[in-house]
Protein backbone atom coordinates (compact mmCIF):
# COMPACT_ATOMS: atom_id res chain seq x y z
CA UNK A 1 0.00 0.00 0.00
CA UNK A 2 1.23 3.76 -0.53
CA UNK A 3 2.54 5.40 2.13
CA UNK A 4 0.57 8.17 3.03
CA UNK A 5 1.58 12.08 3.11
CA UNK A 6 -0.08 14.53 4.89
CA UNK A 7 2.45 17.30 5.04
CA UNK A 8 0.61 19.51 1.85
CA UNK A 9 -2.49 18.48 2.87
CA UNK A 10 -4.87 21.33 4.39
CA UNK A 11 -6.99 20.80 7.20
CA UNK A 12 -9.04 22.90 9.85
CA UNK A 13 -10.30 22.12 13.01
CA UNK A 14 -13.22 23.99 14.83
CA UNK A 15 -13.60 23.14 18.33
CA UNK A 16 -15.12 25.62 20.39
CA UNK A 17 -12.57 24.29 23.35
CA UNK A 18 -9.17 25.61 23.39
CA UNK A 19 -7.95 22.51 25.13
CA UNK A 20 -9.84 19.72 22.61
CA UNK A 21 -8.28 22.14 19.62
CA UNK A 22 -4.79 21.81 21.01
CA UNK A 23 -4.80 18.03 21.63
CA UNK A 24 -6.69 17.40 17.81
CA UNK A 25 -4.38 19.78 16.12
CA UNK A 26 -1.33 17.71 18.13
CA UNK A 27 -3.01 14.84 16.69
CA UNK A 28 -2.81 15.80 13.71
CA UNK A 29 0.68 16.86 13.69
CA UNK A 30 1.51 13.47 14.88
CA UNK A 31 0.07 11.86 11.89
CA UNK A 32 2.13 14.42 9.54
CA UNK A 33 -0.04 17.32 8.99
CA UNK A 34 1.40 20.07 8.95
CA UNK A 35 -0.95 23.21 7.17
CA UNK A 36 -3.66 23.25 9.66
CA UNK A 37 -5.72 25.96 10.76
CA UNK A 38 -7.81 26.01 13.83
CA UNK A 39 -11.44 28.72 14.76
CA UNK A 40 -13.33 28.35 17.84
CA UNK A 41 -16.63 29.62 16.37
CA UNK A 42 -18.92 27.90 13.93
CA UNK A 43 -19.30 31.17 12.39
CA UNK A 44 -15.49 31.45 11.42
CA UNK A 45 -15.28 28.07 10.45
CA UNK A 46 -17.89 28.76 7.98
CA UNK A 47 -15.94 31.94 7.04
CA UNK A 48 -12.67 29.92 6.14
CA UNK A 49 -14.38 27.37 4.21
CA UNK A 50 -15.78 29.71 1.84
CA UNK A 51 -12.64 31.72 1.34
CA UNK A 52 -10.43 28.83 1.43
CA UNK A 53 -12.03 25.35 0.98
CA UNK A 54 -9.69 22.98 3.12
CA UNK A 55 -8.94 19.13 2.37
CA UNK A 56 -10.55 18.21 5.21
CA UNK A 57 -12.36 19.07 8.34
CA UNK A 58 -12.99 18.06 11.47
CA UNK A 59 -15.70 19.79 13.52
CA UNK A 60 -16.99 19.32 16.86
CA UNK A 61 -20.87 19.41 17.65
CA UNK A 62 -20.78 19.84 21.26
CA UNK A 63 -22.94 23.13 22.00
CA UNK A 64 -23.96 23.28 18.61
CA UNK A 65 -24.92 20.68 17.10
CA UNK A 66 -28.22 21.48 14.64
CA UNK A 67 -26.49 24.54 13.77
CA UNK A 68 -23.54 22.34 12.49
CA UNK A 69 -25.32 19.92 10.75
CA UNK A 70 -27.26 22.09 8.92
CA UNK A 71 -24.43 23.92 7.93
CA UNK A 72 -23.06 21.16 6.79
CA UNK A 73 -25.95 19.69 4.61
CA UNK A 74 -25.90 23.45 3.54
CA UNK A 75 -22.75 23.05 2.00
CA UNK A 76 -23.41 19.72 0.36
CA UNK A 77 -26.49 21.45 -1.38
CA UNK A 78 -23.69 24.19 -3.14
CA UNK A 79 -23.97 26.65 -0.23
CA UNK A 80 -21.41 29.75 -1.28
CA UNK A 81 -18.20 27.34 -0.89
CA UNK A 82 -15.67 26.28 -3.68
CA UNK A 83 -15.88 22.75 -2.91
CA UNK A 84 -19.30 21.33 -1.52
CA UNK A 85 -17.24 18.06 -1.41
CA UNK A 86 -14.77 18.52 0.74
CA UNK A 87 -14.07 15.60 3.68
CA UNK A 88 -16.12 16.36 7.08
CA UNK A 89 -15.73 14.52 10.27
CA UNK A 90 -18.07 15.56 13.15
CA UNK A 91 -16.51 14.86 16.57
CA UNK A 92 -18.50 14.52 19.67
CA UNK A 93 -18.43 13.40 23.61
CA UNK A 94 -21.96 12.15 23.59
CA UNK A 95 -23.12 9.13 21.44
CA UNK A 96 -27.03 9.57 21.21
CA UNK A 97 -29.73 9.00 19.38
CA UNK A 98 -30.37 12.06 17.85
CA UNK A 99 -26.85 13.52 17.26
CA UNK A 100 -25.98 10.23 14.75
CA UNK A 101 -28.86 11.01 13.47
CA UNK A 102 -28.26 14.49 13.11
CA UNK A 103 -24.73 13.85 11.67
CA UNK A 104 -25.83 11.23 9.24
CA UNK A 105 -28.85 13.46 7.68
CA UNK A 106 -25.94 16.69 7.61
CA UNK A 107 -23.52 14.81 4.67
CA UNK A 108 -21.05 14.27 7.12
CA UNK A 109 -18.28 11.79 6.01
CA UNK A 110 -17.63 10.91 9.95
CA UNK A 111 -18.60 10.95 13.34
CA UNK A 112 -15.88 10.75 15.96
CA UNK A 113 -16.71 10.36 19.33
CA UNK A 114 -14.14 12.24 21.80
CA UNK A 115 -11.59 10.61 23.44
CA UNK A 116 -9.95 9.25 20.11
CA UNK A 117 -6.45 8.31 20.11
CA UNK A 118 -4.16 9.27 17.31
CA UNK A 119 -4.31 5.72 15.66
CA UNK A 120 -7.71 6.02 15.16
CA UNK A 121 -7.88 9.38 13.93
CA UNK A 122 -5.15 8.07 11.36
CA UNK A 123 -7.25 5.16 10.87
CA UNK A 124 -10.56 7.05 9.95
CA UNK A 125 -9.05 9.37 7.82
CA UNK A 126 -7.26 6.68 5.65
CA UNK A 127 -10.39 5.43 5.14
CA UNK A 128 -11.82 8.66 3.36
CA UNK A 129 -9.01 8.22 1.27
CA UNK A 130 -8.54 4.43 0.69
CA UNK A 131 -12.60 4.12 0.97
CA UNK A 132 -14.73 7.02 0.87
CA UNK A 133 -18.19 6.57 0.65
CA UNK A 134 -20.10 7.44 -2.82
CA UNK A 135 -22.08 10.49 -2.63
CA UNK A 136 -25.50 10.75 -3.44
CA UNK A 137 -28.20 13.01 -4.21
CA UNK A 138 -32.08 13.83 -3.15
CA UNK A 139 -34.20 16.15 -2.34
CA UNK A 140 -33.31 16.70 0.87
CA UNK A 141 -30.00 15.00 1.02
CA UNK A 142 -26.69 15.42 -0.34
CA UNK A 143 -23.64 13.30 1.20
CA UNK A 144 -22.17 9.77 1.31
CA UNK A 145 -24.61 7.20 0.29
CA UNK A 146 -26.47 5.70 3.91
CA UNK A 147 -29.24 3.39 2.08
CA UNK A 148 -27.79 -0.06 3.61
CA UNK A 149 -29.66 2.06 6.43
CA UNK A 150 -33.07 1.73 4.06
CA UNK A 151 -33.54 4.99 5.18
CA UNK A 152 -32.91 6.72 1.86
CA UNK A 153 -34.81 6.60 -1.78
CA UNK A 154 -33.33 3.68 -4.07
CA UNK A 155 -33.87 5.45 -7.15
CA UNK A 156 -30.45 7.56 -6.35
CA UNK A 157 -27.61 6.81 -8.43
CA UNK A 158 -23.83 6.98 -6.63
CA UNK A 159 -20.78 9.04 -7.65
CA UNK A 160 -17.78 9.31 -6.54
CA UNK A 161 -16.98 13.09 -5.05
CA UNK A 162 -13.50 14.96 -5.99
CA UNK A 163 -10.80 14.23 -3.42
CA UNK A 164 -8.24 16.57 -2.96
CA UNK A 165 -7.22 15.01 0.13
CA UNK A 166 -6.38 11.81 -1.33
CA UNK A 167 -5.09 14.01 -4.48
CA UNK A 168 -2.23 14.98 -1.97
CA UNK A 169 -1.69 12.27 0.40
CA UNK A 170 -2.12 9.44 -1.84
CA UNK A 171 -1.41 10.39 -5.28
CA UNK A 172 1.14 13.37 -4.19
CA UNK A 173 -0.13 15.02 -7.17
CA UNK A 174 1.94 18.87 -7.30
CA UNK A 175 -0.21 21.81 -6.62
CA UNK A 176 -0.92 22.59 -9.98
CA UNK A 177 -1.87 19.30 -11.00
CA UNK A 178 -3.96 19.11 -7.77
CA UNK A 179 -5.46 22.43 -8.58
CA UNK A 180 -6.15 21.80 -12.55
CA UNK A 181 -7.53 18.30 -11.33
CA UNK A 182 -9.48 19.13 -8.89
CA UNK A 183 -11.23 22.41 -10.85
CA UNK A 184 -12.21 19.41 -13.76
CA UNK A 185 -13.85 17.33 -11.73
CA UNK A 186 -15.56 20.05 -9.15
CA UNK A 187 -16.68 21.25 -12.58
CA UNK A 188 -18.17 18.08 -13.51
CA UNK A 189 -19.48 17.26 -9.93
CA UNK A 190 -21.53 20.61 -9.65
CA UNK A 191 -22.84 20.29 -12.71
CA UNK A 192 -24.58 16.67 -11.73
CA UNK A 193 -25.26 18.26 -8.24
CA UNK A 194 -27.27 20.97 -10.29
CA UNK A 195 -29.07 18.59 -12.67
CA UNK A 196 -29.99 16.24 -9.86
CA UNK A 197 -31.18 18.90 -7.45
CA UNK A 198 -33.11 20.23 -10.37
CA UNK A 199 -34.97 16.89 -11.22
CA UNK A 200 -35.34 16.16 -7.66
CA UNK A 201 -36.88 19.45 -6.73
CA UNK A 202 -38.94 19.42 -9.53
CA UNK A 203 -40.46 16.16 -9.01
CA UNK A 204 -40.85 16.96 -5.36
CA UNK A 205 -42.76 19.90 -6.31
CA UNK A 206 -45.29 17.59 -8.13
CA UNK A 207 -45.66 14.90 -4.83
CA UNK A 208 -46.37 17.86 -2.55
CA UNK A 209 -49.09 19.14 -5.23
CA UNK A 210 -50.80 15.85 -5.06
CA UNK A 211 -50.75 15.22 -1.70
CA UNK A 212 -52.32 18.51 -0.78
CA UNK A 213 -55.43 17.67 -3.04
CA UNK A 214 -56.06 15.34 0.42
CA UNK A 215 -55.38 18.12 2.46
CA UNK A 216 -58.50 20.33 4.18
CA UNK A 217 -57.75 23.77 4.47
CA UNK A 218 -56.37 24.89 7.61
CA UNK A 219 -54.64 21.62 8.44
CA UNK A 220 -51.21 21.96 10.35
CA UNK A 221 -49.87 19.93 7.27
CA UNK A 222 -50.87 22.21 4.32
CA UNK A 223 -49.11 25.11 6.36
CA UNK A 224 -46.05 22.69 6.17
CA UNK A 225 -46.39 21.43 3.10
CA UNK A 226 -47.03 25.44 1.47
CA UNK A 227 -43.72 26.39 3.38
CA UNK A 228 -41.89 22.76 1.20
CA UNK A 229 -43.57 24.19 -1.87
CA UNK A 230 -41.92 28.19 -1.42
CA UNK A 231 -38.38 26.57 -0.30
CA UNK A 232 -38.45 24.22 -3.57
CA UNK A 233 -39.45 26.97 -6.04
CA UNK A 234 -36.63 29.15 -4.36
CA UNK A 235 -34.25 26.57 -4.96
CA UNK A 236 -35.20 25.59 -8.14
CA UNK A 237 -35.01 29.48 -9.11
CA UNK A 238 -31.66 30.20 -8.18
CA UNK A 239 -29.98 27.15 -9.60
CA UNK A 240 -31.89 27.86 -13.12
CA UNK A 241 -30.70 31.18 -13.05
CA UNK A 242 -27.26 29.85 -12.17
CA UNK A 243 -27.88 27.19 -15.02
CA UNK A 244 -29.71 28.91 -17.85
CA UNK A 245 -32.41 26.84 -17.16
CA UNK A 246 -35.02 29.81 -18.44
CA UNK A 247 -37.97 27.90 -19.60
CA UNK A 248 -37.98 26.69 -15.78
CA UNK A 249 -37.73 30.21 -14.17
CA UNK A 250 -41.62 31.32 -15.29
CA UNK A 251 -42.95 27.80 -13.93
CA UNK A 252 -40.82 28.48 -10.70
CA UNK A 253 -42.86 31.91 -10.62
CA UNK A 254 -46.11 30.56 -10.84
CA UNK A 255 -45.81 28.01 -8.35
CA UNK A 256 -44.80 30.79 -5.95
CA UNK A 257 -47.89 32.54 -7.17
CA UNK A 258 -49.99 29.29 -6.62
CA UNK A 259 -48.52 28.72 -2.76
CA UNK A 260 -49.37 32.50 -2.09
CA UNK A 261 -52.86 32.03 -3.23
CA UNK A 262 -53.09 28.84 -1.24
CA UNK A 263 -51.94 30.51 1.86
CA UNK A 264 -53.85 33.38 1.70
CA UNK A 265 -56.90 31.52 1.18
CA UNK A 266 -58.00 33.48 -2.38
CA UNK A 267 -59.87 30.87 -4.49
CA UNK A 268 -58.14 27.31 -3.34
CA UNK A 269 -59.81 25.84 -6.66
CA UNK A 270 -57.61 28.54 -8.56
CA UNK A 271 -54.53 28.06 -6.98
CA UNK A 272 -54.58 24.35 -7.16
CA UNK A 273 -55.42 24.21 -10.76
CA UNK A 274 -52.53 27.00 -11.62
CA UNK A 275 -49.99 24.43 -8.73
CA UNK A 276 -50.65 21.47 -10.91
CA UNK A 277 -50.14 23.27 -13.68
CA UNK A 278 -46.81 24.54 -12.50
CA UNK A 279 -45.38 21.24 -11.26
CA UNK A 280 -46.26 19.38 -14.01
CA UNK A 281 -44.53 22.18 -16.33
CA UNK A 282 -41.92 22.65 -14.26
CA UNK A 283 -41.36 18.07 -14.52
CA UNK A 284 -41.44 18.44 -17.88
CA UNK A 285 -38.42 21.00 -18.11
CA UNK A 286 -36.39 18.61 -16.30
CA UNK A 287 -37.56 15.39 -17.88
CA UNK A 288 -37.90 16.24 -21.50
CA UNK A 289 -37.83 12.65 -22.64
CA UNK A 290 -40.63 11.26 -20.38
CA UNK A 291 -44.20 10.93 -21.78
CA UNK A 292 -47.14 12.75 -19.75
CA UNK A 293 -48.92 9.25 -19.20
CA UNK A 294 -45.00 7.64 -17.51
CA UNK A 295 -44.79 10.98 -15.44
CA UNK A 296 -48.03 10.88 -14.00
CA UNK A 297 -47.13 6.81 -13.25
CA UNK A 298 -44.41 7.91 -11.64
CA UNK A 299 -46.04 10.89 -9.81
CA UNK A 300 -48.97 8.42 -8.63
CA UNK A 301 -46.80 5.54 -7.49
CA UNK A 302 -44.43 7.30 -5.58
CA UNK A 303 -47.67 9.22 -3.77
CA UNK A 304 -49.35 5.83 -3.33
CA UNK A 305 -46.41 4.89 -1.36
CA UNK A 306 -46.64 8.26 0.86
CA UNK A 307 -49.99 7.44 1.95
CA UNK A 308 -49.79 4.06 2.62
CA UNK A 309 -46.91 4.89 4.63
CA UNK A 310 -48.79 7.88 6.26
CA UNK A 311 -51.96 5.48 7.15
CA UNK A 312 -49.59 3.09 8.63
CA UNK A 313 -48.01 5.20 10.93
CA UNK A 314 -51.45 6.85 11.88
CA UNK A 315 -52.87 3.15 12.84
CA UNK A 316 -49.89 2.54 14.68
CA UNK A 317 -49.66 5.64 17.15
Amino acid sequence: MTRLSYDSVEALIYDPVSANRTATRAALYALGFRRTETVSTLEACLESIQKQPPDIVLCEAQGAGEELCAAIQELRQGGNCGNPFIVVIVTAWEKSTGLINRVVNSGADDLLLRPFSTALLGSRIEAHIERRKGFVITTDYVGPDRRQSQSRQSGADTFDPPNSLKMKAKDKLSPDAVTKKLDVELKAARDKLHVEKLKRDAFQVCILWRLMQDQRPGQDMVQVDLAKLGGLARSIDRRCRETAHDAAVEWCDSVRAATEGLEQGVDRNASMHLLGHAALELHKVFHPDQSPADRIAEIDATVAIIRARNQTTALAS
